[in-house]
């Protein structure tokens, strides 16, 4: 009985159902990511003017959580690949939402911080994994796509933050926009009944029912039969997931990845933090929360319609012209005073700074094979943490430095030109897609000899 090839059953599946179950259940985890970015430059002045914070300690505290994303992603990417996508996600969605919940309830920088940290391990996690599942269970002509639409609740989260933000905090505090970052908890039992396993861990573990049982739901045309036996790829590199990262021609672009990874994470969460702050001190009408919603809803346009160029041309290609777009709109920003024009920049901003974000994610995920993929996208997303980290204790010194409103916004639109110029070093020819191109045509070739 001929081996059923997984990989090429779902890259040749159309859409339907369980494909859309995937993708609501990982954008699911991704929306209160996003919640968790923003929640915190919404709350900042309540907080500084509460505990009486300078904006070094502002900035200090907001990395407290970037820490444990950025722990979060290295140890929970490579342990999803030994231990399974599904188990470290539901572990990591507890941890996030059990501990953003318990914020709500400190009693003063000390204890947020702590709860802050545990919460970042959680959100660090469970990222890095729900992007790798989706690419795993995406047809091949939509990978990009569903993933950039995945990752758009990132920016959905970061609207509804900055939207609740401007409803709950005048009459119920600041405390009641952390208790919101608990509901997960409540959905966790359907997710575990509904979200499917990795089918590489399947695999690893034997499980042909249930290999079988999915893939009829990828692809209702398909009949599992007893016995029938199931193959991802023919060969699988020997090595620790972290080790194999740097074989194979791809050490260079694993290093790019991590520069560029840094360098957009530093302009988002640069952005998310300190955005209110500094329009606020710009002395302008309106107030720093819209440009919020504003930035995270370009994101969603840049991410949907930037992963449908991405499946179209060349992801690579289109990583380029929007990290170079980021670079100018954050320059012009420092100049424009018209508001009309400044929501326009910010949400060019927001489409090619989270949206840059959210494809590379898309672009990384198929660049490593299926066993180190949630490692790849894991140490990425890790290192990248650290620009993450610097954000906003970069903008905090920078309000401390007093400078020309322009200066700020330049500060932050560096790291596009530096990331575009690190994505030009990435090497195409040793990524997963092209290898998996290859294997297929010999396989198709073998059988047509046959």
């Amino acid at each position: 009985m001929n081996s059923v090839n997984v990989a090429k059953m779902i890259d040749e599946s159309k859409f339907n159902r369980f494909h859309g179950v995937v993708l609501f259940w990982c954008a699911f985890t991704i929306i209160f990511d996003g919640y968790d970015l923003v929640i915190y430059g919404s709350v900042l002045p309540s907080l500084m003017e509460e505990w009486s914070l300078t904006p070094n300690q502002a900035g200090t505290l907001g990395s407290v959580a970037l820490i444990g994303m950025m722990l979060g992603a290295l140890i929970f990417g490579p342990l999803a690949d030994k231990m399974g996508r599904k188990n470290v996600i539901l572990f990591c969605i507890a941890l996030f939402s059990l501990f953003t919940g318990l914020i709500g309830i400190s009693n003063g920088p000390v204890e947020f911080g702590i709860y802050r940290f545990i919460a970042g391990l959680g959100l660090g996690g469970v990222m890095p994994n729900a992007i790798a599942l989706m690419t795993e269970y995406s047809p091949k002509s939509l990978k990009s796509t569903l993933v950039s639409i995945m990752f758009s609740g990132y920016s959905v989260g970061g609207m509804i933050a900055a939207g609740l933000a401007i409803i709950l905090l005048g009459q119920f505090g600041w405390r009641s926009l952390f208790f919101v970052g608990a509901l997960p908890l409540i959905l966790l039992p359907l997710m575990y009944k509904t979200l499917p396993e990795s089918p590489r861990f399947l695999l690893m573990r034997n499980e042909s029912n249930k290999i079988g049982q999915l893939l009829t739901k990828v692809n209702p045309a398909f009949t599992y039969r007893e016995n029938q036996t199931f193959e991802l790829m023919k060969t699988e590199e020997a090595g620790a997931p972290i080790i194999k990262l740097f074989k194979n021609g791809r050490a260079l672009s694993t290093i790019m990845f991590w520069v560029s990874f840094f360098m957009c994470l530093l302009m988002i969460y640069g952005l998310n933090t300190w955005l209110p702050k500094l329009m606020d001190g710009a002395g302008l009408s309106v107030s720093g929360l819209m440009f919020l919603l504003v930035l995270n809803f370009g994101a969603i346009f840049g991410a949907i319609f930037g992963g449908r160029l991405a499946d179209k041309w060349n992801p690579k290609s289109v990583l380029l012209v929007f990290f170079i777009l980021a670079a100018v709109s954050l320059t012009l920003l420092g100049w424009v005073t018209n508001i009309i024009l400044l929501y326009v920049l910010v949400a060019i901003a927001g489409a090619t700074t989270i949206g840059t974000q959210i494809i590379c994610n898309a672009y990384i995920s198929q660049y490593y094979p299926t066993e180190m993929r949630s490692s790849g996208l894991g140490w990425a997303l890790g290192i990248g943490r650290l620009g993450a980290i610097a954000g906003p204790i970069i903008g905090g010194i920078l309000l401390t430095m007093s400078l020309p409103f322009y200066q700020n916004f330049l500060v932050f639109a560096i790291p596009g030109i530096i990331g575009a110029l690190a994505l030009c070093f990435v090497q195409e020819k040793y990524s997963s897609s092209k290898a998996t191109e290859k294997y297929l045509t010999e396989e198709s070739l073998t059988s047509d000899v046959k």
